[in-house]
């Protein structure tokens, strides 16, 4: 199917539904979803909701609330707490089930107190490539990913979120502070916010595009591959940065960032079993 027929079946696919809420990040792929439901159902029938998390950035949350409101979205700022759940805390393959349960289940909620049919979420067809619990936690919530109904992939997305001149087109992705952490590591506030700190100061260096993995004592930096010669220029101040933040050692990556790499130690086994 080419690309302009996805998008004109998302757009069916929309109008059917008559009132939706959009779990908004701010990210390339919910923005296009949430403009292409604002253009087929009206600010009436359109909700953005903001979620802020201990795992995510409060850069983030408040740019995607900022985001709606320059689109002329009604928005809805609330939070959950993935920090009081020890299934998430635990930080084992199958906690991304769990934060995602606990977040489709606050969205139902929400979307129910406020008379919306449906909640849409942003997945695409990429996110099918890697593993990915929480798609069994959407399908029991009966979430809505229809960006991945209309088969649309990222390169698409973008073309078509560039003509609709959507401002974060060309956003690089993003993803929740969790994935920073080797599975079998607890999640805690404190390497949290080592992460946090160490990639927001890595990026304020010219570096849109960094991961700050935490191995304990060791952090492991990805960027991209172009830019690891620039990053290890600058290993002196990045290294005593990251060190007065509590890392004993610092080390680039050579295979520079890509895509869920923490998920390159589970085995299939691991990677199929079932959750709960």
């Amino acid at each position: 199917m080419r690309m302009l027929e996805k998008d004109r079946k998302l757009g069916e696919t929309l109008c059917e539904m008559r009132r939706v809420l959009v779990a908004f990040s701010g990210g390339v792929d919910s923005t296009f979803v949430l403009k292409r439901a604002h253009q087929e159902l009206g600010s009436d029938n359109v909700l953005a909701v903001v979620v802020a998390s201990e795992l995510f950035r409060k850069e983030e949350f408040e740019g995607a609330v900022n985001l709606a409101k320059q689109m002329n979205i009604p928005v809805l700022e609330t939070e959950i707490q993935e920090l009081e759940e020890d299934a998430i805390v635990a930080n084992t393959p199958d906690s991304w089930y769990y934060s995602k349960k606990m977040l489709y289940n606050h969205l139902n909620k929400l979307a129910k107190q406020r008379g919306f049919y449906y909640v849409l979420d942003g997945m695409i067809m990429d996110d099918l490539d890697d593993f990915r619990p929480g798609l069994k936690a959407r399908t029991e919530a009966g979430v809505r990913s229809i960006l991945q109904e209309a088969d649309l992939y990222k390169r698409e997305i973008r073309i078509l979120a560039k003509e609709l001149e959507v401002p974060v087109w060309d956003k690089p992705a993003s993803c929740s502070l969790a994935s920073r952490v080797p599975y079998g590591t607890r999640i805690t506030k404190h390497n949290i916010d080592q992460v946090n700190q160490a990639e927001q100061y890595i990026q304020t260096l010219g570096f849109s595009v960094v991961r700050v993995r935490h191995h304990g004592d060791v952090a492991r930096i990805e960027a991209l591959p172009e830019d690891i010669v620039a990053l290890l220029a600058s290993k002196e101040k990045i290294g005593r940065k990251l060190q007065s933040l509590g890392f004993a050692y610092v080390s680039v990556d050579l295979f520079g960032y890509r895509v869920g790499s923490m998920n390159e130690v589970i085995d299939e086994k691991q990677q199929h079993s079932e959750v709960g």
